[in-house]
């Protein structure tokens, strides 16, 4: 395992129903990384990102955190390690305002959240200190995706799953999300695992990333091939 490795799978297998669909994943990010994993769409990124995360349990191999298995734990206990996931579809609390959505993330911290770990939220995504009194569900998808995102920072855990956060978005909110995400990992460190189809987003973000087809890790781009628009097109084609 390389050194400094947070997260790392070895011959990681999940489904649905019986039905095989990561085959035998290996991968390994380290602390502090921004690492993208890409695709054409069915091939498992997102079944990865929720075998991660511990919703959808593995069927063989292993995932461990920072050395530790974690393959066996529910995704409670994963989040209360320090794993947040940011779902595709953003899946915010629609009756419920801006805040009030926020003060869920705190419930994966011990004791009270201090006042200044919102203003540092609200100073990172600056819409939702205008917007910290409104119905989450009626923003809008952008807006949303930003909330998502802040909701699960709140909680303050070391790595951060995003799935397709650009999806359904305008492009000027992509390009806010994406230069904010690099923004806190270099602030604080934080260890990103970005799902993506979005190729200005992912050279904007990612520092490597792996490519998967058919469930299975088939290649791995470094920072100098994620430089090559053309190297990355032809890869989220495969």
């Amino acid at each position: 395992m390389p050194d400094g490795t947070l997260l790392a799978t070895t011959g990681l297998r999940a489904g649905y129903g019986g039905k095989p669909v990561l085959q035998n994943v290996d991968l390994a990010v380290r602390r502090g990384e921004i690492v993208a994993v890409i695709g054409r769409n069915g091939v498992g990124k997102s079944t990865l990102m929720k075998t991660l995360m511990g919703l959808l349990p593995a069927s063989a191999g292993s995932v461990t955190l920072e050395g530790r298995p974690i393959d066996g734990l529910p995704a409670h206990r994963r989040a209360r390690l320090g794993v947040g996931y940011v779902p595709q579809g953003r899946d915010v609390f629609p009756r419920m305002t801006v805040e009030e959505n926020l003060r869920v993330g705190e419930m994966l911290r011990n004791g009270p959240v201090p006042r200044a770990d919102y203003d540092e939220i609200y100073a990172s995504f600056p819409i939702l200190a205008e917007r910290r009194a409104q119905r989450a569900g009626t923003m809008s998808g952008g807006q949303q995706q930003q909330l998502a995102i802040a909701r699960v920072l709140i909680g303050r855990p070391g790595l951060i799953l995003l799935d397709e956060p650009s999806e359904g978005i305008q492009p000027s909110i992509v390009q806010e999300i994406g230069q904010r995400m690099v923004a806190l990992n270099r602030a604080t460190g934080l260890t990103i695992i970005l799902v993506e189809q979005n190729l200005d987003m992912i050279r904007a973000m990612a520092q490597r990333c792996y490519v998967m087809d058919k469930g299975r890790i088939v290649a791995e781009l470094d920072a100098e091939a994620l430089s090559d628009r053309d190297t990355v097109r032809r890869y989220l084609a495969v």
